[in-house]
Order: structure tokens, then sequence, then C-alpha cells
């Protein structure tokens, strides 16, 4: 399997900066659709999943073969407006989980009521305003979302703001060729995003695998798996293969507790807060890169959620691809671009080897 590795650099750079906190993926389904020109077709549903069936693979109930259905989420982790204030800063509630301090003094980017995204910045108040009483206490400072605007009626006037609209963070993706490190926002889906990408179209160029192969780049993972239960009802597979941007622990671990390395491939994991890996499925996986000579890793989480949580409870057998991601969930993360090209890899070479026989032993 030949993969462009500046394509895959290119792919990945578009779905970074694509902004599409959970509930607004809209952008990140432009970039799947713009990918799938011409050999697959991408359709929404309300909640803002991207459904991409191949050319000459249909949803008909009397299929032939086996249905695959391969997922990576596409929204990030982001925020919403909750109020504007008289000063013509905004309060903000956050769409999934940052670490304590994370958005502290962050570029963001806010849309407005037009549509326009407004440069701004997460504030806090400066250390020269903060009294001894508060120093003592500990307190986290309160972060003022802020565009610049300096009354409400400014706010929703001449920079269109309201309550309701979302922001991300404004990290610009960025690679370095000649050590293959890529950084940016969102990795927390759109590496899985890209190497799901990858795979589909290389799967379904072939003739002569023994399934069908369809895809979802799904909604609101970030804020509880919400989307991919709706594409799965739609896409009604017989088995789902998911796609991570999962975190890396390389750099915060000891060496012999480290499951997920930069460069190690994708990891593979047996059990984390939403699933236990179906252990037949998983075991063909590791056997089937094993065989290939592609580089896997394995991993057993005592937190974090995936969206194999809610497929594997519709009598779905799941198994998740992580590819390896230092720092999700803020605002930069690191990645390395042979890990999102092995996960492609690893992808193409286990669903090439089922068959309804493998399918059922699950």
């Amino acid at each position: 399997m030949k993969i462009d590795r500046n394509e895959v650099v290119r792919l990945l750079e578009r779905l970074s900066n694509a902004k599409g906190p959970s509930g607004f993926e809209d952008e990140v389904i432009d970039v799947a659709r713009d990918f799938c020109d011409g050999w697959a077709t991408v359709e929404e549903n309300t909640l803002r999943d991207g459904l991409i069936v191949p050319n000459g693979t249909g949803l008909d109930d009397n299929r032939a073969r086996p249905r695959v259905m391969m997922d990576a989420h596409g929204d990030e982790v982001g925020g919403m407006v909750r109020t504007i204030r008289a000063n013509g800063t905004m309060g903000f509630v956050t769409l999934g989980r940052f670490p304590e301090g994370a958005l502290c003094g962050q570029d963001v980017l806010v849309r407005n009521a037009r549509g326009e995204w407004l440069h701004g910045t997460i504030g806090v108040k400066p250390p020269h305003f903060t009294s001894a009483a508060e120093k003592a206490a500990h307190v986290p400072p309160e972060m003022i979302l802020d565009v610049g605007a300096t009354s409400a009626e400014e706010a929703r006037e001449r920079f269109f703001l309201r309550i309701g609209e979302p922001f991300v963070v404004a990290t610009q993706f960025t690679f370095d060729p000649e050590r293959g490190i890529a950084v940016g926002k969102a990795f927390d889906c759109r590496a899985g995003v890209a190497a799901m990408l990858i795979a589909l179209r290389e799967l379904a160029s072939r003739d002569d695998l023994s399934v069908d192969v369809v895809a979802s780049v799904s909604a609101q993972e970030e804020v509880g798996e919400r989307g991919v239960a709706a594409a799965a009802r739609t896409l009604d597979p017989d088995v789902a293969y998911m796609f991570e941007g999962c975190p890396a622990d390389d750099t915060f671990l000891v060496p012999d507790e480290v499951q997920t390395a930069l460069h190690g491939g994708p990891m593979f994991r047996h059990f984390d807060r939403c699933m236990i890996t179906n252990p037949r499925y998983q075991r063909f996986v590791l056997n089937a890169a094993e065989a290939a000579g592609l580089r896997v890793q394995e991993s057993v989480r005592e937190g974090g959620g995936t969206d194999g949580g809610p497929v594997h409870l519709m009598d779905v057998p799941c198994v998740v691809s992580g590819v390896p991601c230092r720092y999700i969930h803020t605002a930069t993360s690191i990645c390395a671009i042979d890990d999102v090209i092995e996960s492609a890899r690893v992808a193409v070479e286990v669903i090439s080897r089922m068959t309804p026989e493998v399918i059922c032993g699950f």
C-alpha cells in the first residue's frame, strides 16, 4: 500500500485548522467531503455526523456481505458563549474537558451571528490586581472570554456576538518535515480522521474484499459520545473499527508504565471507562498487524472513553485504534506523521483479512 506522506500532512493540516467544536462540526465535514470527491458520497444528519459511503456500496438491508463501519469523531474540545456582560466581555461554558488552567491566556476564535470568527483571548486577572486573600486561597482565577468589545451594546451591535455561539482555540498547524512532527490543535480526533480517510480510500479501491466498508466522521464525542450512535443506526454495521487521537503518556509516566508513545504506531486499548474490548476481535487485530510487520501498541486505561462505548452496546464488536497525540484537550498537541500513516496501514491490513466467518467468530 503506497501512501503519499505529503498528502497525509496536507490532509491533517486542513483537518486540524478546521473549526469544529462539539455540535458545530461543519468545517470538518467539508474537508472530508473534498477528500472523498469522486469516489464516495458524504451525507450529513442533523447532529453533524458525516456519513461516508464509497461508490458502488449500498445501504440496503439485502446485503450480500458483512458491513464494516469505520469511525473517527470530527469534533474538538471548545466552548460556547453563555452570557454577554455589561463591559463587553463574555462568560462561557466548555464543550468537552480541558485540564485545569489549560485555557488561561489562550488565543481563541469566537464565531459571531454573521458566521465570522473573531480573534480573542481567554483573559484572566493580572497578578497586579490579585489580592493577598485571593493568593492565599489558591482559587483558580476567573476566565473571561474577550474579543475587545467595551460594552454589551457594542458586543451585540458592532461585533455581532450572541449567546450560544461557539469558540475554539486559535492554534494553527505546523509541520517539521525533517523530523516528521506535527504541531496543532484538535489532533483528538483529527489525526484519527486523517488515518481513517486514507485507509477508507484504499479499501474502496480494492475489489478483493470480503466485506463492504462505510465510515462516519461522527459528532459530539467530546460531550458524551453522542453522534456515533446515530451514525451506527444509519450505517447498520456488523462490526466497527474506531479511530482516535488518543493521549500519549510517554512524557509523564515512568518508562515501564508507558503504553502510548510517539513513533510506536496505533494504540489498541483493552479496557477503558466505557468498554471492555471484544477480546477475540482485539486478538485478530493484533495478530494481523504482527503478521504484516506493522507497529502497534496496547493499553489498559483506567479513564477515558471513545465512540466504541455506545456502538459496542448495540451488539456490534468494536476495536479502537488510537493515534498517539501528546497533550490532547489543550490548545496545542504533538503527533508523529508516521503514526498517522501506520494507523491507516494497520486498518487496511485488518479489514482486508476480514471474512464472514472471521466476523462471526467475534
